[in-house]
């Protein structure tokens, strides 16, 4: 019997665009060198434990299902490249855009895995998944299984237990957590949906009722402000990383100023994209502009490892023309307080569930009224707090770049690894032509705000 693809997972296949292709991109660093025969090992006998890894999905009459590849050969997916001399850091990340800007093969299983054997005394190793196999969370937790079973070990002949994950829900778990308990109506619905796909012609004879939602959900929110970040997309993707951040420290900075370590990222964040805008010549000032931000809605982190999707999205409030970085804090921090009880969020959760079901037409028009309201994708996850090994190797640094919808072309990811928190950034070369001079001004505006508490918080020079 053929597997449907869950409604959920269809809307993220839906969702593919020439100029958006729908991957989540992750960057391994390590510190030595890995070889292309052990990682293929690993591949075959840790990644291909999950079945869904040798399927495509198949778009069909009634939506999608898993198709089993009948000539499936891992030699495909798991790939050697070398960069240009100086094959430095510029052009690994020239070689994480032009792979975040080319499509996977439709044909074929959708990941790949481009090994550079040597990188800086090391390896580095770039992964790309497509969303409509599993989340972020999900996936961090596969690439925990991927890891040695003990730190510093090879890898063994035989499959072994997956460690526990210890990934994070998103920026504003602890609410939503809270919120979807209690709730009911849409939100039950549009996980039922999701989660059950023999009811989507259900779902689909409330089409009319479900595009009036929509529409009552596109007029709740303005159009986000035109910026640099609204202009039409190229296709081109480029990719930069910044010096991370020690989580200790961002979380004492968040503890001393009555604020939460994700008020303090989302705020050093708006501080830099401020930056980067005014640098660039858009007026700022005054300025909010928004966020998406994917917010985990999996019951808890105990749960058996499950691939798929189990996340909803909310718009989040970026103060990018407040220079400040007290009164800028301070307003994230009010942002996300008013957020918690904002109906508008499970609302938008409900929908986003709900988009998988909905005939092409419709779902389009979806995708571009979200699209409309923010400038960005934003998310965190809260990786492992131990170091990882691959064929006893160190994994260094670990980051990832999030998957942007519509016509939104940046996107930012901070992933948390042994106690520092890695800030990543993709954007369309139309939009920001080097994402490395917006990340270079995170580390920045973080400093700012230290400055201010050892100053006593009276006031900054610009």
């Amino acid at each position: 019997m053929t597997e449907r693809i869950s409604a959920i997972d269809r809307a993220w296949l839906l969702m593919d665009r020439p100029t958006n292709p729908m991957m989540v991109v992750g960057l391994l660093v390590l510190r030595g060198r890995l070889r292309h025969a052990s990682l293929r090992r690993i591949v075959a006998k840790r990644f291909l434990a999950f079945e869904r890894f040798r399927y495509f999905p198949v778009t069909d009459a009634l939506g999608a299902h898993w198709e089993p590849a009948a000539q499936f050969d891992i030699d495909d997916h798991v790939l050697r490249v070398a960069l240009p001399s100086p094959a430095g850091i510029h052009e690994l990340e020239a070689l994480a855009g032009d792979l975040a800007s080319t499509p996977l093969n439709a044909g074929r299983p959708l990941w790949t895995f481009h090994l550079v054997e040597q990188y800086q005394g090391g390896s580095a190793l770039i992964i790309r998944i497509h969303h409509c196999y599993a989340d972020g969370i999900a996936l961090m937790r596969v690439l925990m299984r991927l890891a040695d079973p003990q730190p510093g070990t090879a890898p063994a002949d035989g499959e072994h237990a997956p460690p526990e994950s210890n990934a994070g829900t998103g920026l504003i778990p602890e609410f939503l957590t809270q919120a979807l308990r209690g709730s009911a109506g849409l939100i039950e619905t549009g996980m039922h949906y999701a989660l059950h796909p023999v009811d989507a012609s259900t779902a689909a004879r409330d089409a009319v009722g479900i595009a009036t939602e929509v529409a009552r959900i596109g007029v709740l929110l303005a159009d986000d402000p035109p910026t640099r970040l609204k202009q039409p997309l190229s296709g081109t993707k480029r990719v930069a990383w910044a010096e991370p951040l020690a989580l200790e420290e961002v979380r004492t900075v968040g503890h001393v100023l009555g604020c939460t370590v994700n008020d303090v990222l989302v705020s050093t964040l708006a501080g830099a994209l401020g930056r980067y805008l005014d640098a660039e010549g858009d007026d700022t000032d005054g300025v909010t502009i928004r966020a998406t931000v994917p917010v985990n809605l999996r019951p808890n982190d105990d749960a058996p490892l499950a691939l798929g999707n189990r996340f909803g999205l909310v718009f989040v409030d970026l103060p990018i023309g407040i220079r400040h970085p007290l009164q800028r804090l301070y307003a994230v921090h009010d942002s996300m307080q008013k957020l918690k009880g904002s109906p508008q969020a499970l609302v938008t959760l409900g929908l986003l569930s709900l988009v998988g079901t909905l005939p092409v037409a419709i779902e389009e028009t979806a995708v571009a009224m979200f699209s409309a309201k923010a400038s960005l994708v934003a998310s965190t996850v809260r990786g492992p707090e131990q170091p990882l090994h691959l064929a006893g190797v160190p994994v260094s640094q670990l980051l990832f770049w999030v998957p942007q919808a519509g016509s939104v072309g940046t996107g930012v990811s901070m992933l948390s690894y042994r106690g520092e928190v890695q800030f990543g950034v993709i954007a369309d070369r139309q939009l920001i032509p080097d994402p490395g001079k917006l990340v270079g001004l995170v580390q920045a505006e973080f400093d700012r705000l230290v400055y201010l508490i050892l100053l006593g918080a009276g006031s900054l020079v610009d």
